[in-house]
C-alpha cells in the first residue's frame, strides 16, 4: 500500500466499487460477477488472458464464500458457530483449526482495543431484528448485557476446544468474518494465476494489481445519501473496508437502532457515521473499521496511529471527516453533512 494516499473530493454516484479506464477490447478479458451470499453483495472483479479460466478461478471465490457462510453463519443452526453458542457455556466445545484462528484473532483486538473489539457483542445483539424492526427492551438489554465480555472466551490451544466461562454468551463474526473471507478469497485468485483482480464483500474489498494501467478506484459511501460518495481512494495491493450505521438498521421516532452494538451498554452506538480503513490485509481492516466505529472519531484517529501501514477517514455524527495522519485531506474542507 502507498504510504500516503491523495483524497478527491467527489459528490457522485454511490458505487462501492468505482473503476478508472476507458472502454477498450482489454475489457473483453475480464471476468466479473455478483452474488448474494453472507448476507452481503459479493463481487469479483478479476483479468485473466483466458476468459474460461477466470470464470473458473471466480467459481472458486464463491464456493469459498458459501463454505465460510455455512460454518460462521449464527442463523444457521447447523453451522459451527451455532454448535459453540448452543454448547461452550455447558462444556469444553472442539473447534476447527480455522474457527481458533479467527477468536484468536478477535480476542487480540479486543485486548488492543480494550474491548471496544469484542465477538460476545452478540449476547445482546441477536435480540435485536432489523428485518422486522424490533428491539430489545431496557429490561431485556440489562438481564443479558453481562455476557458481553470477551474474558469470558476461554480457548485451549493444545486441545482446539472453546468454553464460556458463564451462561448468556454468543459469539458473531460480523465483525471480521468478511474479511477473512476476501483474503481467502485472493489467496484463491493467486494460486489461480490472477494477478489483477477486485473481490469484495459488502463493506470489505482487497484490490491485486491495476485496472487498465489504472489503480482500482474505491468510493466511500456518503452515510446519510445512498446516492452519493464523499471520497474516492486510489489503490491497489490494498484492502479497504468501511464499517456504517446504514447497513443494517432501523429508525424508530428520531432514534437509529443498527447492528454496530456498544459492548459497555448493549445498544447501538450513536456518535459515529461510518469508518473506513485502508491496510494490506481484509481480516485487519475489518476488525479495526468496527472497533474505530465504537471508539469514535478522537480515540479512533489516536488509535490507529498505533498501527503501522494503516490509515483510517473517520465520518462522525456531526458528518465532519477526520483522517489518519497518513492520508492527505483535500484542500477544501470536507463533510459528510446531510443537505
Amino acid at each position: 500500500m502507498n504510504e500516503r494516499i491523495i483524497l478527491y473530493h467527489y459528490l457522485v454516484l454511490a458505487l462501492m466499487f468505482v473503476t478508472l479506464g476507458a472502454s477498450t477490447n482489454a475489457w473483453s478479458e475480464w471476468y466479473k460477477s455478483e452474488r448474494i451470499m453472507m448476507g452481503t453483495l459479493i463481487t469479483v472483479d478479476i483479468w485473466h488472458d483466458d476468459p474460461k479460466v477466470a470464470a473458473l478461478c471466480g467459481q472458486q471465490v464463491f464456493d469459498e464464500m458459501q463454505r465460510i457462510d455455512r460454518s460462521m453463519n449464527p442463523l444457521n443452526d447447523d453451522s459451527d458457530l451455532s454448535n459453540i453458542n448452543n454448547n461452550a457455556a455447558d462444556h469444553e466445545v472442539k473447534i476447527s483449526n480455522e474457527i481458533f484462528y479467527l477468536i484468536e484473532k478477535s480476542l487480540e483486538m479486543s485486548e488492543a482495543s480494550e474491548g471496544a473489539f469484542d465477538i460476545t457483542f452478540a449476547s445482546v445483539g441477536y435480540l435485536y431484528d432489523y428485518h422486522n424492526k424490533t428491539r430489545p427492551t431496557k429490561k431485556n438489554i440489562e438481564d443479558k448485557l453481562s455476557g458481553i465480555n470477551y474474558r469470558h472466551i476461554q480457548l485451549d490451544p493444545q486441545n482446539k476446544t472453546i468454553k464460556f466461562k458463564q451462561k448468556n454468551v454468543r459469539l458473531d463474526f460480523g465483525g471480521i468474518a468478511k474479511g477473512y473471507a476476501v483474503d481467502n478469497a485472493i489467496k484463491l485468485l493467486q494460486t489461480c494465476g490472477i494477478k489483477n483482480g477486485l473481490v469484495g464483500a459488502g463493506g470489505d474489498s482487497r484490490v491485486m494489481g491495476d485496472r487498465n494501467g489504472k489503480p482500482w478506484v474505491i468510493g466511500v459511501r456518503h452515510p446519510r445519501d445512498k446516492d452519493k460518495v464523499v471520497v474516492r481512494l486510489p489503490l491497489d495491493n490494498s484492502a479497504i473496508s468501511t464499517s456504517g450505521d446504514y447497513e443494517r438498521f432501523f429508525i424508530e421516532g428520531s432514534q437509529r437502532y443498527h447492528h454496530i452494538i456498544n459492548p459497555k451498554t448493549g445498544t447501538s452506538i450513536t456518535n459515529t457515521w461510518s469508518a473506513t480503513v485502508i491496510g494490506d490485509d481484509a481480516i485487519t481492516t475489518d476488525a479495526l473499521s468496527t472497533t474505530l466505529f465504537i471508539l469514535g472519531a478522537q480515540k479512533a484517529i489516536e488509535f490507529i496511529e498505533s498501527y503501522q501501514g494503516v490509515d483510517a477517514i473517520i465520518i462522525d455524527d456531526k458528518g465532519k471527516m477526520h483522517y489518519s495522519s497518513g492520508l492527505t485531506p483535500p484542500a477544501e474542507p470536507q463533510s459528510a453533512q446531510q443537505h
